[in-house]
């Protein structure tokens, strides 16, 4: 060998060396953040070759569409339930065929995916669930299941939320779980704002309640004349109000509410009515402060920031009469010398929070007499920080727990 080819033979071997330590380094590396790793859209990378020649990925359509229907149809009930979630989870193509699949709470009665508890439950009967409250972190639970006892460590936390007591008001931030209730979270959903008496609630949504609304309903914000930025996510829509009747005299009873839906319409249980449900959640990205609503006057941002904009958007959003929803009126029993309700069961320790929520129908509203009957709504104690909650359509999981965690806030004036 000439010494000319030598000096080339040890040249490339010194370079399959760099290029082999740089390799090693590099998975090194990316084994210390693999988890906050996420490959480009659109990029050559080894996971998408992957996926794309996974053999689950690459299954018939049809043969798919059987197997997610059969156990679609066999798991009814949390926790097997989670399979029909986990088959969503596998890639894209069991995505979308899930979805197609998968039914709303009101047409199979069942919480599958997290928009199922922004959507309306069923008709015929209610869903059953259970709050369980904590005292030390003032945080409330809500369960799916009959009770803890039935249900035991198998339960599906549904939401939660937690009480912030503020100088003029209480704020109840509703998420997702149970460790994160920041409203510029993924996992914020809502929450439920009260005034000083704890008279009036408003419950706020993180996002508009049907693509409808999306487009009518401004969202509730104060805007000031300094800080302004059109990139705020839109993260607070108005979309129903609690209103506890002031009891001055101290007469004996229980408390009065009545709820105002501003973003369910009254004809929704009227005949043939139904009501928008949301399919998919809105990016926040979406949702800006469109620039023709700020001026330079100063005028106009003391009046744009003023109270006079919430009053605006209810407007807006009640351009068809709302329905409202009131406790039914118990009956007083001589013998237990007790305000009584009829719980079927659910509830078995009085209390002053227990309420059932019926529609407060006018005339000349076509709403049947079964349906002026039928509670939507029903709340109650079974124990120590223990309550019972079962809702139905046109209610979603969302905005019954809403309304009561309304209950659990102190309102001296209503007692």
């Amino acid at each position: 060998m000439s010494l000319k080819g030598f000096v080339r033979e040890l040249r490339g071997i010194r370079d399959d060396i760099s290029t082999l330590s740089i390799g090693k380094l590099h998975a090194k590396g990316m084994g210390r953040r693999g988890r906050a790793h996420i490959a480009p859209e659109g990029g050559s990378e080894l996971p998408c070759e992957v996926t794309d020649q996974s053999p689950w990925a690459n299954l018939p359509p049809e043969l798919l569409h059987d197997i997610i229907k059969r156990v679609e149809a066999n798991e009814t009930s949390w926790p097997v339930r989670r399979d029909v979630v986990a088959c969503a989870s596998v890639c894209k193509s069991w995505r979308e065929i899930t979805k197609g699949i998968v039914k709303t709470p009101e047409q199979c009665g069942c919480l599958t995916f997290p928009i199922s508890l922004k959507q309306p439950g069923p008709r015929d009967f209610p869903i059953q669930c259970f709050i369980r409250r904590e005292r030390a972190t003032s945080t409330y639970l809500l369960y799916l299941g009959l009770s803890p006892a039935l249900s035991g460590d198998m339960s599906k936390l549904l939401l939660a939320a937690k009480k912030i007591r503020r100088a003029t008001s209480t704020d109840f931030r509703i998420s997702f779980i149970g460790s994160d209730f920041c409203p510029s979270s993924n996992t914020y959903v809502g929450k439920l704002k009260s005034n000083f008496l704890g008279t009036k609630f408003t419950i706020y949504d993180s996002q508009p309640p049907h693509p409808a609304m999306r487009s009518n309903c401004k969202p509730h914000r104060k805007i000031h004349s300094v800080q302004v930025s059109l990139l705020v996510p839109a993260r607070n829509y108005n979309v129903a109000t609690i209103s506890y009747e002031l009891n001055v005299l101290r007469t004996r009873g229980p408390r009065r509410m009545q709820c105002t839906m501003h973003s369910i319409p009254i004809s929704s249980i009227e005949v043939g009515g139904t009501t928008p449900a949301p399919t998919e959640f809105i990016s926040s990205s979406d949702e800006r402060i469109p620039p023709s609503t700020i001026s330079k006057s100063k005028d106009s941002l003391i009046e744009f920031s003023s109270t006079s904009l919430a009053q605006s958007n209810e407007q807006i959003c009640s351009r068809k009469d709302p329905l409202v929803l009131k406790n039914k009126a118990p009956r007083w029993h001589e013998q237990l010398q007790c305000w009584c309700l009829n719980f079927k069961g659910r509830v078995t320790v009085a209390s002053v929070k227990n309420f059932q929520l019926v529609a407060a129908v006018e005339l000349g509203q076509n709403v049947p007499a079964e349906e002026q009957e039928k509670v939507i709504l029903q709340f109650g104690k079974i124990g120590k920080d223990i309550f019972t909650m079962d809702y139905r359509y046109p209610l979603s999981a969302f905005q019954a727990f809403a309304i009561c965690l309304s209950s659990f806030d102190t309102k001296p004036a209503c007692e």
